[in-house]
């Protein structure tokens, strides 16, 4: 079953070049690249999500498929339980038979939305889940959500298999995206990306009559403690470069993770005078669409990916 799907990722993965890194691995041979993955379908859970926006499938939620490992290095991930690209992290090795029975058994209670959270590293592998779904005559709407990290050629050819993007677009400076994140060229790669993105979906999202998304871009920003200049930054690129007419999320959530409990900055949540110059900055620019956070979301989206629901 799905063997056609399970040859084609395993000969994509022999020359593994589809984010940034462009690492040159084979990983059906054991060769790990920046990212640390494997050939198979290292996942860190499938769950029924329901804390992405409200037009991501609303009290239904989305089926969320988080891939293990990634290929940036943010070390303040609130998903670093499973996000880490060494040492050892929560993850199930699973066939792609496993997945994709998992994934109809929420889309059987009313989900009309799949995503894939991190995919920038497991790209051959999402489309082996979206090809083997489609096989079983499955449709569902598919949302690719990523960490801005992403190659342009990369996106191009997966244009007629991604209905959504919700890409992260972290930062404007690259000392803080070097810092943070290990990618110095996080800003001007993510950038692209996010062009590349609109082109093939427009500005303006598609819903469906239940105000649910069908397809589009929405552009997600967490707001950091202390880079509040950088915040401003990326809603200017998306105001000037972009348009002030595209869906953005600013979020408030940041919460301290162990790995950064002793951090100058990083130990703390973002304050409501930071948040709030952020929200001031995108009135100005314009934007008229998109979702922000209360300051009492910080904290409430901390997963632990060692339980079987890892949202609670």
């Amino acid at each position: 079953m799905f063997n056609h799907e399970i040859e084609r990722m395993r000969a994509a993965l022999r020359d593994c070049a589809y984010c940034p890194w462009v690492c040159h691995v084979n990983r059906t041979r054991g060769e790990r690249g920046v990212c640390g993955s494997g050939a198979g379908f290292q996942i860190g859970a499938i769950v029924n999500h329901h804390g992405e926006e409200p037009v991501f499938g609303g009290e239904h939620g989305i089926c969320n498929i988080f891939f293990s490992r990634c290929n940036l290095h943010c070390i303040y991930c609130q998903n670093y339980e499973i996000s880490r690209n060494r040492g050892a992290v929560v993850e199930h090795d699973l066939t792609l038979a496993e997945i994709v029975a998992r994934v109809e058994r929420i889309l059987d209670c009313g989900v009309t939305h799949v995503g894939f959270v991190s995919p920038s590293h497991m790209i051959p592998q999402m489309r082996a889940i979206i090809s083997a779904l489609h096989h079983r005559g499955r449709h569902p709407t598919i949302v690719m959500n990523t960490g801005g990290y992403d190659c342009g050629e990369t996106l191009r050819a997966l244009e007629t298999e991604i209905d959504v993007y919700l890409p992260d677009l972290k930062y404007m400076d690259p000392d803080l995206a070097f810092r943070y994140s290990g990618a110095r060229d996080y800003p001007q790669v993510a950038t692209r990306a996010l062009v590349e993105m609109v082109r093939q979906t427009g500005i303006t999202p598609e819903f469906d009559d239940h105000g649910f998304i069908r397809r589009g871009v929405i552009v997600r920003h967490l707001v950091l403690p202390g880079a509040v200049d950088n915040s401003i930054g990326v809603l200017r690129f998306l105001a000037e470069e972009i348009s002030p007419q595209i869906y953005v999320s600013l979020m408030a959530q940041y919460h301290p993770t162990p790995p950064v409990q002793d951090h100058p900055l990083l130990a703390r949540t973002v304050t409501a005078e930071e948040y709030n110059q952020v929200l001031d900055a995108a009135d100005r620019l314009g934007f008229t669409h998109g979702f922000i956070q209360e300051l009492t979301s910080a904290g409430h989206y901390l997963p632990e990916f060692s339980r079987p629901q890892p949202f609670g």
